[in-house]
């Protein structure tokens, strides 16, 4: 069993775009800009957006935090919206979601300019993705898809099976395991609570991508020898003996699991890293007018 480190991935992505960025300061070129627009003071939220501003500072970008109390109007927020799709200087910017409820998220997801919406979750970006051609791919896909890369693990013909079928992650990342390319090209099962059946369609699966948000709930007898296991799970669960009083926990039993892979990721230290340095290459290429001219 291989243990799929994400940190020292996304350590290393961080450094190719640093030393790209210093390239490009060395040149005269302009800085990457990302702005991050928070609304509320909830907990995850502001941890995200801490660590995606300390990683534009790693990367040498530049980068604009605005906050917004939980009780803005929608209109407020669009109105803040139109001003960055506008500025000249902001290259990529993100809202973080979730949204307090009186703000609808997809109207706010679809306000922002898809040249600028390095999230990659405008309808024209997942529509792009979804045929293959140049997108800003949503950041945890892009992720997962790198971690296959760069650990070399073969994806061609294997029968791949996604469990949750979000926008943020089941649809994009299926989309992209199917795509004439590498990663990719694989025969790809998507399953969801409604699915019947799900442990016999596990135990087919070459690589399980786990993203339900359901604590544990991939158990060693659902995955067959030698399986790839990617686990996107994130769920906050009492641990009364750590400092914080909860632990990070994934979708996958990984204590009993992981002795059945080939290759797992854990949680933390897996995907999670991965999804703000995708952020990071998204935002390089929005900064260079890579994807869109």
């Amino acid at each position: 069993m291989k243990l799929i480190d994400g940190k020292a991935i996304a350590d290393q992505i961080k450094q190719e775009i640093a030393a790209e960025v210093a390239d490009i300061k060395a040149a005269g070129g302009k800085i990457p800009h990302l702005a991050v627009i928070i609304v509320g003071h909830d907990g995850g939220s502001e941890t995200y957006v801490a660590h995606k501003v300390k990683s534009c500072e790693q990367v040498g970008f530049k980068s604009t935090k605005i906050c917004f109390e939980a009780d803005v109007t929608e209109e407020t927020l669009l109105e803040q919206i139109d001003a960055l799709n506008k500025d000249a200087d902001v290259d990529g910017f993100i809202v973080q979601l979730p949204l307090p409820k009186h703000i609808s998220e997809q109207k706010v997801i679809e306000a922002i300019d898809y040249r600028k919406d390095v999230d990659g979750f405008h309808p024209i970006n997942v529509g792009r993705t979804s045929i293959g051609l140049p997108s800003f791919v949503s950041a945890t896909p892009a992720g997962i898809m790198e971690l296959l890369k760069r650990y070399e693990i073969e994806t061609s013909g294997k029968h791949c099976v996604v469990i949750g079928r979000s926008n943020i992650v089941g649809k994009p990342v299926t989309s992209l395991m199917m795509q004439k390319a590498y990663p990719g090209d694989a025969t790809v099962t998507i399953c969801h609570s409604r699915t019947k059946n799900l442990k016999e369609i596990t135990l087919q699966a070459d690589i399980i991508i786990a993203a339900m948000g359901s604590p544990k709930f991939l158990k060693a007898d659902m995955v067959k020898d030698g399986a790839v296991i990617i686990d996107v799970g994130t769920t906050r669960v009492p641990a009364p003996d750590t400092k914080t009083g909860f632990k990070l926990t994934g979708d996958v039993d990984f204590e009993n699991v992981a002795p059945k892979c080939s290759y797992i990721t854990p949680v933390p230290g897996g995907v999670g890293p991965m999804t703000i340095c995708s952020l990071m290459k998204n935002t390089l290429l929005a900064g260079k007018k890579e994807v869109y001219k």
